[in-house]
């Protein structure tokens, strides 16, 4: 999600969609309760999960294992410890091979299944990671279980089942936070910001030192239009845990929130000092740059954010207008295709674009942009009244008349589409 304080800037949400979920992180790293698996038998005793052991060595101990001749039980055990450490060190194809080859020894262990699982949500096959936390639940319902399959549902979207399964992880184990925090996250996602909250106070009050506890609270807070808690929230995740950039990044947007944009940067600042590769809190310092006119700067940062991540459509869209309203028309068109390619829904975008094209009398190429910024964002008051204005030049004044009475209705007090309404009635004669 983004936020669009103004027509020429976008900010990143502190809840970035590049992948830094506190919450998510926290969920995958308890999945799933190895410990429990007995060692496998035999003579060598690097197949375990001694915490003095590399993966490396696991493999090399598990490998001599199953190349002797050995029970059905060390074998299955040799080859989920295995396909763990395969997993450490994210060779995930071999990880599978390993769990896959345990399954059929045994047809069902909920442990290799959900290992397996977490190999496939691992490469992006969310539908067979299902599939197996599903299989493994039905064999024995744990919590990790649930945790996992939870997890991908959130990352597919689907946050009913998601809060279905974290609710399924708090009823086995209320008192143990990540039920609470995962279940937070997918409320906060849906929309159900205070109930969102309540969950985060709840993870808060079973462990006041978990930092990510008080981080994504902040988060929930900032979509509450609250920046004083948000500030609050991340303020206390920094003192637990100084070292982490997002907390800075998160906090910095809260202080532009704020409209103290000294604090932002400074935020910024310590956030890139933290982790000099951290492509968003170049993007956000970026934009505070131009926010204060800074249009050097800005478009250092822009292209440092580019350069890290090269996917992140909002940081074209940020270098377009920079280089649109230094006259660049050329270059803001290039990155103006590069962030719709990459965010093929970005209203904002095709509206910004239009009002290129319209601005260099483009109107044919105007108007399709203006109709996408519609399509994509049918309350943008803005898009709608571009798309009279074009559709009024191009002779289509009846039909442009219905977008100045929509833009009117949702900002009666726009001067720009009264004027566009004008004109339209101009062309109607």
């Amino acid at each position: 999600m983004l936020r669009f304080p103004s027509r020429t800037t976008s900010f990143a949400t502190p809840f970035a969609l590049i992948g830094a979920s506190a919450i998510l992180l926290s969920a995958l790293m308890l999945t799933p309760a190895m410990a429990r698996q007995p060692s496998a038998s035999g003579s060598d005793s690097r197949c375990s999960l001694s915490d003095n052991l590399t993966s490396t060595q696991r493999i090399d101990g598990c490998s001599a294992i199953l190349a002797r001749k050995t029970s059905i039980t060390a074998r299955v055990a040799a080859l989920v410890l295995r396909g763990k450490a395969y997993g450490e060190r994210r060779e995930y194809t071999a990880a599978i091979d390993d769990f896959s080859a345990a399954l059929k020894l045994v047809g069902n262990n909920a442990m290799a299944l959900r290992e397996r699982g977490d190999a496939y949500f691992s490469i992006g096959d969310t539908q067979h990671a299902i599939a197996d936390y599903t299989a493994s639940i039905k064999f024995e319902p744990d919590f990790n279980g649930y945790l996992g399959r939870g997890v991908v549902y959130l990352q597919t979207r689907e946050i009913d089942k998601a809060i279905a399964d974290f609710s399924e992880m708090i009823r086995l184990k209320p008192s143990e936070k990540a039920g609470y925090i995962n279940r937070g996250e997918a409320r906060r996602r849906k929309g159900e910001v205070e109930r969102a909250i309540a969950d985060f106070d709840q993870a808060i009050a079973l462990d006041p030192k978990d930092s990510s506890s008080w981080f994504n609270r902040g988060i929930a807070h900032s979509d509450n239009g609250d920046p004083d808690q948000a500030i609050a929230d991340y303020t206390r995740a920094i003192q637990l845990n100084p070292t982490d950039a997002w907390y800075f990044n998160n906090r910095g947007n809260s202080f532009n929130d704020r409209k103290e944009p000294d604090r932002a940067m400074a935020d910024y600042n310590r956030a890139l000092m933290i982790d000099p590769r951290f492509a968003l809190a170049y993007f956000n310092r970026g934009t505070a740059w131009r926010d204060r006119g800074d249009d050097v700067h800005a478009l250092a940062d822009f292209n440092e954010s580019i350069r890290l991540d090269p996917s992140y459509a909002p940081a074209f869209g940020n270098r377009a207008r920079l280089y649109r309203d230094k006259g660049d028309t050329k270059r803001a068109l290039d990155d103006f295709a590069a962030a719709i390619r990459l965010n093929p829904k970005g209203h904002k975008d095709y509206y910004a674009r239009a009002s290129l094209y319209f601005d260099s009398k483009d109107y044919t190429h105007a108007l399709e942009d203006y109709n996408a910024a519609v399509r994509y964002g049918p309350d943008d008051a803005k898009a709608l009244n571009g798309r009279c204005l074009t559709r009024a030049i191009l002779g289509e004044a009846r039909q442009a008349l219905d977008d100045c009475e929509q833009a009117l209705k949702l900002e009666p007090q726009s001067a720009y589409a009264i004027d566009s309404r004008g004109f339209c009635h101009l062309r109607l004669g």
